[in-house]
């Protein structure tokens, strides 16, 4: 039985996954997008340590919340960077039932045997997995995350090659991903996935932004505004998003 390094908690989760989620948030990120608003994920041990069946635990109190579609998602952080704990607290999740939902980047993604069996097991106990495709663009993505993407569309080829279900999520941001040569790119990829059954576009806000003062991290982003709603609705357009 192991532990994992966990950030936070939510109860009631409407926009991570069908019905309404448990959420747990993992600790630990090797992306450090321009715009993320969660900085303090970012280092793992930061996180406290829970187990497997004290999470569950505490997602089932609020069970009879979760309707037919709801379960537990986990988010971060990045929860893949702890694969181990995850593959253990999914496998009991679905011993008890538990609708089991992943929220990733992508980024530990590799096709090393040791890590990439786990992930293959993981796979078999994860019902749906949210995958957020930060730019299309491997030179963008660099700009906007400091991390390659070509491990990332793998992965989304691998998900759509097992039969995973998927929802792709994508943040606009103005001046780094909106122009619509990316969105077309992204578009014609996403058209080569099989199990893709949703996708989004998550506008870019500032709302995170004390949290990088607070722990003293300079703000690469410092001026650029959420995008309008015209470039919103035209990326939802372009990528068929709901």
């Amino acid at each position: 039985m192991s532990q994992g390094y966990i950030h936070s908690l939510e109860s009631f989760g409407s926009a991570d996954g069908p019905g309404v989620r448990y959420i747990i948030f993992f600790s630990g990120c090797a992306m450090r997008c321009q715009f993320c608003h969660n900085p303090d994920t970012w280092k793992m041990t930061d996180g406290q340590l829970m187990g497997a069946d004290e999470l569950i635990e505490k997602a089932l109190r609020y069970k009879t919340y979760w309707g037919p579609l709801g379960g537990i998602t986990v988010s971060g952080g990045e929860p893949l960077m702890q694969i181990d704990f995850l593959l253990e607290l999914f496998t009991k999740c679905k011993a008890k039932g538990i609708n089991t939902c992943l929220d990733t980047s992508g980024n530990p993604y590799n096709t090393n045997p040791e890590w990439h069996d786990k992930f293959l097991e993981l796979m078999k106990v994860t019902d749906l997995v949210m995958l957020d495709i930060k730019h299309i663009d491997p030179e963008g993505h660099k700009e906007l995350t400091k991390q390659p993407n070509d491990n990332i569309l793998a992965m989304a080829r691998e998900l759509s090659d097992l039969g995973v279900k998927m929802w792709i999520r994508h943040v606009l941001v103005p001046e780094r991903n909106d122009k619509d040569e990316y969105l077309i790119k992204l578009a014609e990829f996403i058209k080569t996935l099989k199990t893709v059954e949703r996708v989004e576009v998550l506008p870019y806000h500032t709302l995170g932004v004390h949290k990088w003062e607070t722990l003293g991290i300079p703000y690469e982003l410092e001026g650029i505004k959420t995008p309008e709603k015209e470039r919103v609705e035209n990326a939802r357009k372009i990528l068929g998003a709901v």
